[in-house]
């Protein structure tokens, strides 16, 4: 008897962890991470789960152990390997900017130009990003690997460090200087190409990259709903411009109207007392785990 077809799926172990499974379980997929299990179990018995350092994904879905996973475009820039890009996930560690990867050196330092670098000594944990980097426009350095804590190599160690960053307030506080941003990342969903030739495979796929999207679609938006006296409709629509396109249905009760919309949760503190003195009644603001367009 044939087993039941499995994906094998990698989360990013690590930093974005959290909000990869917050993520996830905003999609309709909940995942139970056990305190030392890298092979969590979910909701979805056709998921087959692994949680990988996002900086190994990459290299694990082109040799084809795993089928899709989360990474930063960083980490699949920095493996160099060949995969199916389905999608970018605007999010991140910490924010909803994306990383950069960026060129760092002591605020008092003499070099102000990437072009400065000739002949000098950085350290990073994308080696791979750097040498790239320092190849295209043709300066030659020494480029080490970092194993962490590289902020804290410069100037006595190496020259310059290649770090990542989101908002550059860490930097700020250790009397770093950015040069220059090398690359910028969000998260991808990415599969092997022959997970991605594979029918079965790839619809799942697609049907789980279609709800993280409506996920991310969601945040920061809330639906709201009302009852209205329909002869205020018209300057309701007029004065909210923010609720256009509403759904409105008719109440059994002559004279009313139902209002229902979804709208940006940090504008409805301004809007619900605006509603009120258009006569609205019974209004209700929901959260929203998902919106698909």
């Amino acid at each position: 008897m044939e087993s039941p077809p499995s994906l094998r799926f990698a989360i990013p172990k690590g930093s974005l962890q959290e909000p990869t499974i917050e993520l996830l379980a905003k999609a309709g997929y909940e995942v139970y991470v056990s305190s030392r299990g890298l092979r969590p179990a979910s909701n979805d018995p056709d998921l087959s789960l692994y949680m990988i350092r996002a900086q190994e994904i990459g290299r694990y879905l082109g040799q084809g152990f795993i089928d899709c996973g989360i990474t930063g475009y960083d980490w699949a820039y920095e493996n160099g390997v060949e995969l199916v890009d389905l999608a970018e996930l605007p999010y991140s560690r910490a924010t909803t900017r994306p990383t950069r990867w960026v060129l760092v050196v002591p605020e008092d330092s003499p070099i102000r130009t990437p072009a400065d670098l000739e002949g000098k000594r950085i350290a990073t944990e994308g080696v791979g990003i750097t040498q790239r980097y320092l190849k295209e426009r043709g300066i030659n350095a020494e480029v080490e690997f970092s194993w962490g804590a590289t902020e804290v190599k410069v100037p006595d160690l190496v020259d310059a460090i290649v770090d990542v960053t989101e908002t550059g307030s860490s930097l700020k506080a250790n009397h770093l200087r950015i040069v220059d941003t090398l690359l910028t990342s969000f998260p991808h969903f990415y599969a092997s190409p022959a997970a991605a030739a594979d029918p079965w495979k790839m619809e799942k796929m697609e049907r789980i990259v279609l709800l993280l999207k409506a996920a991310l679609g969601a945040r920061g938006k809330v639906g709201l709903k009302m009852n209205l006296p329909q002869r205020c409709l018209a300057e309701l629509l007029l004065a909210l411009p923010s609720l256009r396109r509403p759904t409105i249905s008719q109440l059994s009760e002559e004279g009313w109207v139902a209002v229902e919309t979804v709208i940006d949760e940090i504008v409805v503190r301004d809007i619900i007392p605006d509603l009120k003195r258009l006569g609205a009644e019974g209004i209700i603001e929901y959260p929203l785990n998902k919106l698909v367009p």
